[in-house]
């Protein structure tokens, strides 16, 4: 059987060359650390989309352990920066649980820029939840594209999930709105709200996504109980500033970040937890309807390193 972990470390080989591998050639040899050595890190820790604040923070924490006498030869320091790496990612670890007694249904609004991922994470999430026999509802609040609907109704029916729509270029509050009031209607437990993505830069888009979470804040109090903001992880550093903006329009409040398998940048994933303190929800590492699945701090640097 082919296990998600293993899916996980094929999926992150390429961070793991452009990385892990990149630290043993630096160190190759090498019995003592000096400045330039230590300069060289810093160089392939931002390289590695690790961020700023991550690199300035690791390599100040490589001089301490120097100092001290800690961290004189080059394995421990790559020891060091694997402990630290994992110590950042639990704090980003915290995977969703869902009270269906006291919250029904569960909300869901999905945000992100186009072609980050958007339509297929709502529709591996909701075929998890409707596999645990969960009633499942998907709304096409991203009207803007003909295509985003049509894409999004065959995963709907994949996961076997009920789905409202509206014509295109119709006002995706409406869509939300409706979404709501089917899903009381039919008792449903989880309600995916997926929305437009153009360039997360546009305001009119920000604040078109401000009254789809009025709407559903209305009428159904308490959500959007949960607004998970979908990041390619192939954008690098371009993610955290996705990540920046959408926190500061509608408050994020958990991420998906999609497509480890495609890149070497999946040290990003280090980078946006230091810096947003945004809880990971999920990593994807493929395609398939089971290539998503809730974030491990563990599985993943144990995978990377």
């Amino acid at each position: 059987m082919f296990g998600f972990f293993d899916k996980l470390k094929k999926g992150l080989s390429k961070t793991h060359q452009g990385f892990v591998e990149k630290i043993d050639r630096l160190f190759l040899g090498k019995k003592v650390i000096d400045q330039d050595l230590l300069d060289d890190l810093e160089a392939l820790l931002f390289e590695a989309d690790l961020g700023v604040k991550t690199t300035t923070q690791l390599i100040e924490g490589v001089r301490q352990g120097l100092k001290r006498g800690d961290l004189q030869d080059p394995e421990r320091v790559k020891g060091f920066i694997k402990q630290e790496i994992l110590q950042i990612l639990h704090s980003g670890e915290k995977p969703l649980s869902i009270d269906f007694a006291k919250t029904k249904p569960f909300v869901f609004m999905v945000v992100g820029v186009n072609g980050g991922g958007k339509t297929t994470t709502i529709g591996k999430i909701a075929h998890q939840y409707s596999s645990q026999g969960k009633k499942v509802l998907i709304g096409a609040a991203d009207t803007f594209r003909a295509a985003a609907v049509e894409q999004l109704e065959i995963w709907a029916n994949r996961a076997g999930a009920d789905f409202i729509k509206q014509s295109k270029g119709s006002d995706p509050s409406a869509v939300a709105f409706d979404s709501i009031h089917a899903a009381r209607a039919r008792n449903t437990d989880l309600v995916f709200i997926d929305t437009a993505g153009r360039l997360h830069t546009k305001v009119n888009l920000m604040e078109e996504l401000k009254k789809v979470k009025r709407i559903v804040g209305r009428e159904c109090p308490g959500a959007p109980h949960e607004i998970l903001l979908v990041l390619d992880a192939t954008t690098g550093q371009n993610a955290i500033s996705q990540a920046k903006l959408f926190n500061e329009a509608i408050g994020v409040t958990g991420i998906a970040l999609t497509k480890l398998d495609g890149t070497a940048k999946g040290g990003i994933i280090v980078g946006i937890t230091e810096e947003m303190k945004i809880p990971i929800r999920y990593i994807g590492v493929g395609e398939a309807i089971d290539d998503l699945k809730e974030f491990n701090a563990s599985d993943f640097v144990q995978a990377l390193f």
